[in-house]
């Protein structure tokens, strides 16, 4: 006998579909182009506007040179799926210039990309009044000074007319303390080796420069207000942030009365085994209680 034919309905919504564009320019400065990839919700068929979906910016971590953005694409494309837009974004190499040039350039190029993404918000379907920020290791630190310093003129480069604050911040193993992460392997140094990240970062040898506090968020903290809800997320065996870095910080925020939540991930490295599918549940729980 032959076997039953299954018959299913369509989908005219395409609800549960997402598309994705690479290469999407988002800033030339410094002469460079920075791009982007954006992973949208499907929009509907013969449909001449977009839905408005809420936004996830996401920065993956590179110690501040080159994020890549397909290591976390697979992940991120189910929140496409289920009704988020999600830009994988980069910023400029700290090492491809001058030391310090343009410093704060990561996050300069970070900011610039939120304001982009809203100044086309009609164009990808965005509502650009429910903005997340995720960051992973130093795309976790950029998220951490993305809460702390949002609509800063001295950051604001192209689209100064839009905003650069999010409603909510994801953190994963980023360091608080950047005066810490500089020295923390060699104890007592004065003086950062000319290879070193941070020296090109903040174009200083001094490892307690007042750019290197710039940059660290529990620097920034005192004193600030009206900072949006920020989930920190740490394995309690990285080698390569400690947890102290998150642990600090998630309890200076709770001290100056701000809306902060943690998760250690027990056993968990840095990146590799830290993911998980419970992990990304709670993620996606914080994201849909704070936007």
């Amino acid at each position: 006998m032959p076997k039953e034919v299954i018959h299913i309905p369509n989908n005219p919504t395409q609800k549960g579909f997402a598309e994705i564009t690479h290469d999407v320019i988002f800033s030339r400065a410094g002469g460079e182009e920075i791009k982007m990839s954006l992973i949208l919700p499907k929009p509907v068929e013969g449909s001449k506007v977009r839905d408005k979906y809420p936004l996830i910016v996401f920065l993956q971590g590179s110690g501040w040179t080159a994020p890549c953005i397909y290591y976390q694409i697979p992940q991120m494309s189910l929140f496409a799926k289920n009704g988020y837009a999600v830009a994988m974004i980069t910023h400029r190499n700290c090492r491809d210039s001058v030391p310090g040039k343009d410093f704060p350039a990561f996050l300069i190029d970070t900011k610039c990309a939120i304001r982009y993404l809203r100044a086309h918000a009609d164009e990808y379907g965005i509502d650009k009044s429910r903005v997340a920020f995720w960051g992973t290791s130093s795309g976790g630190n950029t998220a951490l000074l993305v809460a702390l310093t949002g609509d800063d003129p001295r950051y604001k480069t192209e689209y100064p007319e839009e905003s650069d604050a999010v409603k909510c911040v994801l953190d994963c193993f980023g360091p608080s303390d950047m005066t810490c992460q500089a020295t923390w392997r060699t104890p007592g140094m004065t003086e950062l080796p000319e290879d070193s990240v941070f020296y090109y970062l903040t174009g200083s040898r001094d490892p307690y420069s007042d750019r290197m506090k710039e940059i660290s968020p529990i620097f920034l903290l005192p004193g600030k207000k009206d900072l949006p809800p920020i989930l920190l997320m740490h394995g309690d065996k990285d080698a390569a942030v400690l947890l102290s870095q998150s642990e600090q910080m998630y309890e200076a925020l709770l001290a100056g009365g701000h809306d902060a939540e943690m998760i250690v991930v027990e056993g968990a490295p840095h990146e590799g085994s830290f993911w998980t599918d419970e992990l990304m549940a709670l993620a996606a729980d914080f994201i849909r209680r704070k936007l």
